[in-house]
């Protein structure tokens, strides 16, 4: 679905933080700042790519969006209701958002119970929010949905290990789509099948979004797949958001030096194109996310880092129309 900036902002989520609570010995409490001061939006009708390297916080930023996680500070509005305010501490009711916000996780043999049959995973949550009227519509939904995935009626009775990894996917697949939600965080739902089985995945995820209306975050690490389903794209480097733009904008016009190195490491199809290509080598480790740098967190790895980079957090810009990026070079 196409989405322009003028459409309706479905969610908003303003200066964001997550910190996992640790013990250092001695009762010494330290925090990992998987999320830090995270602002974003996203437009109803469109998919919004999350990349960024593994540890960089996308996980956890999309499970504290839907508040299965409790975030730490900040503030995220759904559809115009505040569903979490760090400052009021507003108690807000889940159930009726957990209706409309949905997640696909990443490995499907790991969220699915493996003590239910394929029928009882989908059909719980029909349950828990009473969307039908006696067991024979119940169990046509059911039906409906596991045919809406390519899987068969008769498979509503086998358990999960039953499946091959891509049939697990649809199945947590058809458990997202069976409460009918507007918004769903798809946490890398491709990562952990081949490759033949992700442009299935991809392709089913892209006609439910055309049929449906749906607005997806879609959390990934590969590249070339981020750029063909979104429309925007967010790229994350140790909990901070460093780059936000239109997909092609990113690819084509790249500002951050953390993404025009991400973008260098995405291999190339024509060997031709590829022995032309310049990869960006990036010299040491990502730092800690217990005791981050100062400054801006890429400076201990960028290659055009000034003496300013380490002193202060650079300003989240407007660098051109709908392109941020917060870089002390830009």
């Amino acid at each position: 679905m196409n989405y322009d900036s003028e459409n309706k902002v479905l969610l908003e989520v303003e200066n964001l933080k997550k910190y996992f609570d640790i013990k250092q010995g001695f009762g010494k409490n330290n925090y990992v700042k998987a999320v830090e001061d995270v602002s974003f939006k996203i437009y109803k009708g469109e998919t919004f790519g999350l990349v960024g390297e593994s540890g960089c916080g996308k996980t956890t930023l999309g499970r504290a969006i839907i508040r299965l996680i409790e975030p730490t500070s900040g503030k995220i509005t759904y559809d115009g209701d505040v569903i979490f305010d760090g400052e009021n501490k507003k108690n807000v009711n889940m159930v009726p958002y957990r209706r409309k916000m949905q997640i696909i996780f990443q490995d499907p043999s790991a969220s699915l119970d493996p003590r239910m049959t394929v029928g009882e995973i989908i059909g719980e949550a029909l349950d828990v929010h009473k969307l039908f009227q006696g067991k024979l519509e119940r169990k046509n939904r059911i039906e409906y949905l596991l045919d809406r995935v390519g899987l068969n009626t008769e498979h509503a009775n086998r358990y999960p290990h039953e499946f091959s990894g891509g049939q697990q996917q649809r199945i947590g697949i058809a458990r997202a789509l069976a409460v009918e939600p507007e918004f769903i965080v798809c946490d890398e739902p491709i990562s952990a099948l081949d490759v033949s089985i992700q442009s299935q995945i991809v392709n089913m995820l892209e006609d439910m979004q055309e049929e449906l209306g749906l607005t997806y975050l879609f959390i990934a690490h590969d590249l070339s797949v981020v750029r063909h389903i979104s429309t925007r794209i967010g790229v994350m480097y140790l909990g901070n958001m460093v780059e936000i733009g239109d997909s092609d904008e990113i690819y084509h016009r790249a500002l951050h030096p953390y993404t025009k190195t991400l973008l260098s490491a995405v291999p190339v199809p024509d060997p031709e194109a590829n022995r032309n290509t310049q990869r960006i080598i990036l010299e040491g480790d990502v730092p800690s996310p217990i005791n981050p740098p100062s400054g801006c967190r890429f400076h201990t790895r960028c290659p055009y880092a000034k003496e300013i980079c380490k002193e202060k957090v650079p300003e989240w810009r407007e660098i051109e129309p709908e392109h941020f990026a917060a870089c002390h070079i830009l």
